[in-house]
């Protein structure tokens, strides 16, 4: 099991708390959480300002697995009370996101190498179905979206920008899901993709390219073509490839905090 990072000085854990404050949000991974915002009752718009907040410093690396986030403070970030910090703890603890010790309050989950192949097994049987219903349902809208996801990776990967890549190829998935049209798909698989970004943060081989854009275009070119068989076979190929670079059979990492928000 991979070791917690090292408790974070207190000026430190303000910077991963900015980190979660400050990150966009993106469009296609806020729509799970919006979703479920509308069906929660009591949700209110700062509290799942939180939540998001904290997902998107998830799926770019920001936050890795074992960061303590302290309720102090996202109240002093985000001028609220701590029943409102501690609310968006707890739909963040529901979703898998972060985990809720004893005497440690919050932390950013970390799985095990044992939870992450169930979890990418679970996404892998999601996006066989998901692919079928983006073909189905698939308009020249929809197909214009994919496009501009495909040139966003593409401009990330060309400026260096490592971390908008990883966070925009997790959004490439979520958009396929929001394609497919439906809440019920949409609401697992930013589980999922969450989920997934904290594993490849703990586990990934140092230098490793987690998410290839050309299958990513060539999987758009099957969707145009309609050939769902070839695009579910893709698809299942690309995740298998994603967890095959992952180091699960070695301990995890331990994160430098200071080293990995510097620049933040």
């Amino acid at each position: 099991m991979s070791k917690p990072a090292t408790a974070p000085r207190p000026a430190a854990r303000r910077k991963a708390a900015t980190a979660a404050a400050t990150a966009p949000v993106p469009a296609a991974a806020a729509a799970p959480a919006a979703t479920g915002a509308r069906l929660k009752r009591g949700t209110t718009a700062i509290d799942l300002r939180i939540y998001r907040a904290v997902v998107n410093a998830v799926m770019s690396h920001r936050l890795p697995p074992g960061t303590h986030l302290g309720e102090a403070d996202f109240c002093e970030l985000y001028r609220v009370s701590r029943t409102t910090v501690r609310k968006a703890l707890q739909r963040l603890a529901h979703d898998h996101i972060i985990e809720l010790r004893p005497n440690r309050g919050a932390v950013i989950a970390s799985p095990t190498p044992e939870q992450a192949r169930d979890i990418f097994a679970a996404r892998r049987a999601l996006e066989r179905e998901i692919v079928p219903l983006v073909i189905r349902h698939r308009t020249p809208a929809s197909l214009q979206q994919i496009r501009q996801a495909l040139e966003a990776e593409d401009q990330a990967r060309r400026t260096g920008d490592r971390a908008s890549w990883i966070r925009l190829g997790g959004e490439f998935h979520l958009l396929l899901a929001e394609l497919a049209g439906n809440q019920v798909l949409l609401r697992f698989m930013g589980e999922l993709v969450s989920r997934c970004s904290l594993i490849i943060a703990l586990y990934e081989s140092p230098g490793a390219s987690m998410c290839e854009n050309d299958e990513h275009k060539e999987l758009m070119a099957l969707i145009e073509q309609g050939k769902a068989e070839q695009a579910g076979a893709l698809i299942e190929h690309h995740l298998l490839e994603i967890e095959g670079r992952l180091r699960l059979g070695e301990p995890g990492k331990k994160i430098n905090l200071a080293e990995a928000l510097a620049g933040l």
